[in-house]
Formats: C-alpha cells, structure tokens, sequence
C-alpha cells in the first residue's frame, strides 16, 4: 500500500495501518484509531480506504435510529446489494460488515465513534460479541474494522480495564501533533528562532496552516508580531475561538469554566496541585477531578520530578492551550473587539516571553534530548529526561534542574548522563556553568545515581559567550546546545 504523495510525514502511522489492513490471515480483527481533532486522522484513513478499495462512514451527532439508517444507506451505496440494507439493529449491521471481508482482508472505516456510542451505550458489547474468538462470522472473515474518534477520554477508555473490547483490538494507534522539528518543516519555516515562537503559538497541529489560516505562514522575525496580530489574536479568523473549542468538544468536561482556570493558573506558572489550588482560591481535593480529566485527554501532563520521589509538576501539553490560557483569556473582553488585537500584543509581549516561551524552550530542550540528540553525545541512550529539584542544605535553598537526562543501569544505580539549564533569552556564560557544577555535587553526595560520567550542558536561545564558549572547547563534559543544534 503506497503512501499517497500529498500525506506529510505520517510514516510510523502508515506503516502500522498498512500492517494491519494487509494481513491476509482468516479472522476479523479491529483496530482503534485516537488523537485530537484537526492532527489528520480522517485523512489519513481516507486514504486507507481509497488505496484498498475499503468501506468509510462518518458518524454525526444524531439519535441512534439516524445513524443506523445513514449507515444502512452508506453501506448500501457501498456493496450495492440485491436489495437495500435496512438493519434492525446494529448486531445485523457489524454482521454485515464481517461479511463484507468473506473473500479478501477488507477495511472498513467508523470514523467519529463516540458519537454512535454515545446514542446507544451498547456498541462496544455489540462489537465484543460480534468479534468473539470462536464465533463463525468472526473467523470466517477478514474484515478489518477500524473505530476512530477524537474524544481522547472515550477512545482511552475504550481498551482499558474492564471495557467490554479490552483485548479485543490489535491495532491502538495514537496519531499525534507533529514533533517541533517537523512541524518547523511542515510550516516551512526554516529559522530556527522563529519555529521555536511559532511552534509555542499553535504547535504541531497540520491543520492550522492550512486549513485555519489559509496558508498564512509567518515570513521572517519581523512578520511574527504582524503574524500573531492577523491570526490567532484576530476575531475573524477559525484559530481565534480554536483554545475553547478543544476543551468544549470533550465529554467529559462538565464545567469548562473550572477547566480553563485550572489551565489558567499552569500557564500562569503553578505547576503543583497545591499551587494550583491556591491560584483558585479552593481546596486541592476539590481539582483533583478536573486535573485528572485533562490529563485524560491530553491537555496536561504530569511529569515527574527527576530527583524528588512521588513529586511531579503540571505543563499544558498543548501549546495552543497554553497560549489561550495564558494570553487570550485574561484579554478575552478587549480581543473580541475588532481591531484590538495589536494593542493586546503590545501589552502581552513580554509575558509571552517569560509564560509562553520560557517553559517551551525548556520542553523543546528536554524532548531534543530524549528524541533527537546522538545518544554519543551524553554518552548512552537516555531512558528518561526530565526537570527536577536539587535541595542545597548547606546553603538552605534548592535549585532547579530544566533538563536531567538519566539511563538505566545494570549496576544498579541509574546513570546520570547529563544535566542541563535552559535560557530563551539570556546569553550563558560561566555562571550558568558553575551552578551545574555545584548541583552534580549535590548530587553525587545524594549516592542515588552514578554521576561518573555526568555532562554539563547549557541550552540557550540568545547563544553563549566568549569565556564559557572557551571553556566547552576544552573540557569533554561541558556542552553547549543552540538553536541550530536542535533543528539541524
């Protein structure tokens, strides 16, 4: 199955469904398909379909006696039966299906399907019962159905536990938004400085340049102001409302007011429950529901401190998100006013700076590490990176670490490749090289990992000076990460 020439990227993606559609071995088999709207999910089944000449329906939000009956007419269009399909249920329609792979291994794709889940409860133990492992439709066929859909909480749901088509599936793929170095590409932005701002903008969505903003791409770092004004801050455009409508399109999200102050208050820079809580002036048991549901559906992330057992903090894991929290909202009232966007940005810049794309440079410093960076650089491959807290009781204060690079071990101790602090704005200079060396003493006094042959690294986006510069070319454990390093 070739890859269509129009599709970005998406190899991992393909392969795997490539994998599972052409598997000639008898016996129906069903996949799961999950991510958030807008990453190319429909496209990328649709051209499944097309390629193998296979069977696609959308589901809409209507009552279940609609969809079986636009089902019974997809179907019908479809296998152009004798006589037309009407299904009394949807047992007689995944039937149906079954049958339509008696001959050859046949996809068939249900896009969006939580909403035929959510007009009738019972579909996933119709497909339980109708892919049982003896039934005689089931073995008989080689009809490979795929359910996609976007609501993250539902489709998570859907294999774990005790859900009824747990252990049903052979096929989970997420599909996710674009990494930074590729979302850079696929924009065609090719100056690393302003990827990194408009990557902390919009993130690795493929729709957005495209389709919401009509391929409006910022030109240089002198267009990107002009850009953010035009685009995301401008009423008139789909981007404007994007950062609400995410959360809104959950289920699960019963009060989105209390979900985007929860968000609010991360972007804002508390990054612990506790933290949070007291941002919203409310008891910490009192989020611990909402915390849970956007982590759920992957719009926060809790990761855990590097050094500090059964601590972690919070992130936006959409940078739209963050960007809408932390810029938009608090601006909300003057931004819907037509022509105030350039006079919001003005005033917001410099948070922006220091909010935004501070923590994201951090993020993006982190994920180069574990993703891109030659393993030959720390000296092994990173099994976790992560940031963490340092506690100094000799100097009663802690420090921060934005990056800890860290490698299992067969000693025993996990290896502790590398630690590293990450700057936006600040040129680094020898300073910055002196805390980290006081914090790989601290840590080597901890005896919790084998700082043997721990590197030292500084990661920033204005550069590096002439001493500190001076002292990376002689010494083998100090390294210093640009902007060019990261995307190149």
């Amino acid at each position: 199955m070739e890859k269509p020439s129009e599709m970005f990227d998406r190899d991992g993606e393909w392969a795997a469904l490539d994998r599972f559609v052409s598997n000639a071995k008898p016996g129906a088999t069903l996949g799961v398909v999950s991510g958030r709207r807008r990453q190319g999910k429909t496209f990328l089944l649709d051209a499944v379909v097309r390629a193998t000449g296979g069977f696609y329906f959308g589901a809409t939000e209507a009552a279940d006696a609609e969809s079986l009956r636009r089902f019974s007419d997809s179907l019908t269009r479809y296998a152009n039966p004798p006589s037309a399909f009407h299904f009394a249920d949807w047992f007689e329609a995944v039937d149906a299906l079954l049958a339509l792979g008696r001959e050859r291994p046949v996809p068939v794709v249900i896009d969006e399907f939580p909403y035929l889940a959510r007009a009738n409860p019972e579909l996933p133990s119709i497909l339980q019962q109708a892919f049982g492992p003896l039934r005689p439709e089931r073995t008989g066929s080689r009809t490979r159905l795929l359910l996609c859909g976007s609501a993250m909480s539902f489709m998570g749901r859907l294999l774990s536990g005790s859900a009824p088509l747990r252990g049903r599936a052979g096929l989970e793929l997420l599909v996710a938004p674009l990494d930074f170095r590729m979302a850079a590409e696929f924009w065609g932005i090719g100056d690393p400085a302003l990827a990194v701002r408009t990557h902390a903008v919009v993130g690795g969505t493929p729709a957005y340049p495209n389709e919401f903003l009509g391929g409006d791409v910022p030109r240089d770092l002198d267009d990107f102001d002009d850009w953010v004004v035009r685009t995301v801050l401008n009423p008139q455009t789909p981007l404007f409302r994007e950062g609400r409508y995410l959360l809104a399109e959950e289920a699960d999200v019963r009060d989105p007011a209390l979900y985007l102050s929860v968000l609010s208050a991360v972007a804002d820079g508390n990054s612990t429950r506790s933290g949070i809580a007291s941002y919203l002036e409310r008891k910490a048991v009192d989020i611990a529901h909402p915390i849970q549901v956007l982590e759920d559906i992957g719009l926060l992330r809790r990761d855990a401190d590097a050094f500090r057992r059964n601590r972690s903090a919070h992130r936006i894991a959409e940078p739209l998100i963050a960007f809408y929290a932390g810029i938009m909202r608090p601006m909300w009232d003057q931004l819907q006013r037509p022509g105030m966007a350039r006079r919001v940005w003005q005033a917001s810049r410099h948070r922006f700076a220091s909010k935004i794309l501070g923590p994201h440079f951090e993020q993006l410093g982190r994920d180069w590490a574990m993703y891109h960076a030659d393993p030959d650089l720390f000296g092994g491959l990173p099994t976790t990176v992560a940031s963490g807290v340092v506690p100094d009781p000799a100097a009663k204060t802690s420090h921060e670490v934005d990056v800890a690079v860290i490698a299992a071990s067969d000693e025993g101790r996990p290896r502790l490749l590398a630690i590293g602090e990450s700057k936006w704005q600040d040129t680094m200079g020898r300073g910055h090289l002196d805390r980290l060396e006081r914090i790989r003493t601290l840590l080597a006094a901890s005896e919790r990992f084998d700082t043997s042959g721990t590197r030292l690294m500084c990661l920033s986006g204005a550069g590096f000076n002439g001493h500190l510069a001076g002292l990376a070319a002689e010494r083998s454990d100090v390294l210093l990460v640009g902007l060019d390093d990261m995307y190149a």
